[in-house]
């Protein structure tokens, strides 16, 4: 490198001034403790990077004191929350590493690149951590199908969704997609990859060694994205359309040579530290790197490759340019390094080294023109005690008159063909889920099921959350979102080992919604520590509003659990005629908050169903432990829409109707107990002492057979349910 000028070189342009400190995204009490930081006023360069890091989207300044509360330690967790994703032993020496994450803003602005860009940016999370990804799972949330705008979103988000999947060669094989008014100016995108990593080449991103390497691997940087993090942070308004130069633009051909770069460097020993470039790009790579390793970095940004002509220091800080990377190499390994990125067709660059000054350093040009001490940008971050008062909502305490339908039959044909259940296929028939080979179970089951490559092992993975309950009640609805990722892996069968979360809220000022992340994160904590399913990643999205209003709390939740033999696995579809139907829990008829409710009464007040912990942990023990024997030949968890939806799914998957023999009224049919399962067995005498002798209830419901259920023809029934979403998207 030439010589350095070592003093500060102040930018003439833009002064920093009070309206350039908010359009920041900075309150006064921030610039201030910026100033204190510093002992002096930042130049431009140093303000972008202060704001991106103590955006909400890097700072975590508003959650952070809450999130500490929940369990992440099990003894087959290797790594919990801090690290890129979260890693958990799956025997073997193998490990499962995975997390979810929000591209809410991004994709709502521009539906195609944001939701791309979701999947490309966290499967650089987990092939980060040494992986290969295995598995893509989703999250989406939209508005009303009757808004607007709703179609071209859905239509965009799941192209970019398949576009980007679908090139890097990852199986996407479950997910959730709702729709509610709630989601009309402000969707909800959230992504989650699963890989497998050897235990002993796992990576972090702790740099060290004073002197080493910092190098650049990847793509060349651009001028999208820059501010993505501090969008990200802020509510929309009627000018949100006018963001989006913020949103980034993906290159799943690229990313897909750069997973296979950093997984063959990756089987040597050269690789100190590594990190993606995700959020605020540079920025947040450098200084997580240096703050985990205790140690500073000094970047020289005349090396950083540009695809632009007089980029500036603050262009290239805060870029969000995807399928980038940040390493620290052992000292004399960049020569073997940079053979592999270039073999791959990618930028390989040593941009800087290793200090022992613990601040990032920014040269260009032969100056400095940042100079920031490690701590203020990560530890001491701003953490905010938001106002809060958690407690149900408050119209939960009525206990309206939920009436009966006039006939049972007509009521669940009209349910399965409604835009809350009726069937996904339009969405993930876009999705390759298939490629690899290895995935076990297709997308509409219960759960997503994946075979670990060359094993009978497989890894079981969905995701979860019901909206309305965590409206009505944070709590409840915090742990019935994480019962519900429980249930459906140990509805295939797996033992649910471990989640990952996203969760989407409003703006943390407003004590209201405060209070329903609060609520919602005790409800996942209780939820966590009964089922012993820790926290091992996650990722918080906040200020999902526009001009006032507030997506519902969506905390969702991402599950993974272990099958040790896949070939024993249960499905949801009725297999042949003749075989018991048994309903395992309690069901006491709860209405309130349920799909029926809600679309074929209009009643939305009324508490949320109670998810008793104890009887979730027993009842999916029973449940796992009857499959694993082979006494059950299909299994289905009840969740939205109660039993009778349950088994009308269960009958159109299988195409074999059922004789209903319980008599029960429409709370029975259509209320939304938790903690319930419904089962076939060929061996019904066999199972009901199974039940009797492990105390669990279990209630015959009739005998599979027929093309018939409820009245209705399975085909109508199939037919209704397939046809909304075609028909939906064909309209006009």
């Amino acid at each position: 490198m030439s010589e350095i000028n070592t003093e500060i070189t102040p930018e003439i342009t833009p002064e920093i001034t009070p309206e350039i400190v908010a359009e920041h995204g900075l309150n006064e009490e921030e610039y201030a403790r910026i100033l204190c930081a510093l002992n002096r006023e930042p130049n431009i360069n140093e303000l972008g990077i202060f704001s991106v890091m103590w955006s909400e989207h890097c700072s975590y300044k508003s959650s952070r004191r809450h999130l500490a509360t929940l369990p992440t330690e099990a003894p087959w967790v290797i790594c919990g929350p801090g690290e890129n994703a979260g890693v958990i032993d799956i025997g073997d020496g193998q490990t499962a590493i995975f997390k979810m994450e929000s591209h809410n803003h991004p994709s709502f602005i521009e539906p195609y690149q944001g939701a791309a860009t979701g999947v490309g940016g966290i499967l650089r999370d987990v092939f980060t951590m040494g992986a290969r990804p295995i598995a893509n799972l989703n999250a989406l949330r939209f508005g009303s199908p009757d808004h607007p705008k709703t179609k071209h979103l859905l239509a965009g988000v799941v192209e970019g969704i398949g576009g980007y999947g679908n090139c890097v060669g990852i199986p996407t094989i479950a997910g959730q997609t709702e729709f509610d008014p709630a989601y009309d100016g402000n969707i909800l995108v959230n992504a989650m990859t699963i890989g497998i990593a050897d235990a002993d080449k796992v990576f972090y991103s702790a740099a060290a060694g004073i002197g080493n390497s910092v190098v650049y691997v990847g793509s060349k940087t651009g001028r999208d994205g820059i501010h993505g993090a501090t969008m990200a942070s802020a509510e929309f308004d009627d000018d949100s359309d006018e963001k989006r130069p913020t949103v980034q633009v993906g290159d799943p051909f690229t990313e897909k040579l750069l997973i296979e770069a950093c997984l063959e460097l990756m089987a040597g020993d050269s690789i100190v530290a590594i990190q993606d470039m995700g959020a605020a790009g540079l920025t947040s790579s450098a200084v997580e790197m240096a703050s985990k390793g205790d140690v500073g970095l000094e970047l020289d940004l005349d090396m950083v490759p540009q695809r632009e002509e007089d980029m500036t220091p603050y262009e290239m800080m805060l870029s969000e340019s995807q399928e980038r990377m940040l390493m620290v190499l052992e000292p004399g390994r960049e020569d073997e390094a940079m053979a592999i990125f270039r073999k791959w067709d990618l930028d390989f660059a040593i941009i800087g080294k290793v200090t022992d000054t613990k601040h990032l350093t920014l040269l260009h040009k032969g100056e400095v023109v940042g100079d920031i001490p490690i701590g203020p940008l990560v530890d001491d971050a701003p953490n905010y005690d938001r106002p809060h008062d958690v407690k149900p909502a408050a119209f939960a305490a009525e206990t309206p008159d939920i009436p009966a339908p006039n006939n049972l039959g007509d009521a669940l044909a009209q349910m399965i063909g409604s835009h809350h259940l009726s069937s996904r296929r339009w969405i993930w028939e876009q999705y390759d889920h298939q490629v690899m080979g290895d995935t076990v179970v297709l997308p509409g089951g219960d759960a997503g099921v994946v075979r670990i490559h060359g094993t009978n092992k497989a890894l079981a993975t969905t995701t979860d959350c019901t909206p309305r309950y965590c409206y009505a009640d944070p709590v409840e609805g915090g742990k019935q979102a994480v019962a519900e990722t429980w249930r459906n892996i140990s509805a295939v069968g797996a033992t649910p080992l471990a989640i990952t979360n996203c969760l989407n809220f409003g703006n943390p000022e407003k004590p209201e919604i405060m209070s329903q992340f609060v609520g919602c994160i005790q409800g996942i904590s209780e939820a966590c520590r009964a089922l012993d399913y820790p926290v091992v990643s996650g990722n918080v999205s906040l200020y999902n509003e526009t001009n006032g209003k507030a997506v519902l709390p969506t905390p969702a939740i991402g599950g993974v659990g272990l099958m040790q033999d896949y070939t024993k696995l249960t499905t949801v579809a009725f297999k042949v005629d003749g075989e018991a139907v048994f309903i395992i829990g309690k069901t006491q008829g709860h209405l309130t908050q349920s799909i029926y409710a809600r679309d074929l009464i209009g009643v939305t007040t009324g508490p949320a169903p109670f998810v008793d912990l104890v009887a979730e942990k027993k009842h999916s023990e029973f449940v796992r432990a009857q499959i694993d024997q082979g006494h059950l030949t299909a299994c289905h968890d009840v969740s939205d829409g109660g039993a009778l939806v349950a088994l009308a799914e269960m009958a159109m998957a299988g195409r074999i109707g059922m004789d209903i023999t319980h008599d029960a009224g429409h709370g029975f049919w259509f209320g939304e107990d938790q903690g319930r399962y419904i089962v076939t067995t060929n061996d019904a005498e066999s199972l009901v002492q199974a039940a009797k002798a492990a105390n669990v209830p279990l209630t015959r419901l009739g005998t599979t057979g027929g093309d018939m259920i409820a009245s209705q023809l399975v085909s109508s029934l199939t037919d209704v349910s397939e046809q909304w979403m075609p028909n939906y998207m064909a309209a006009p």
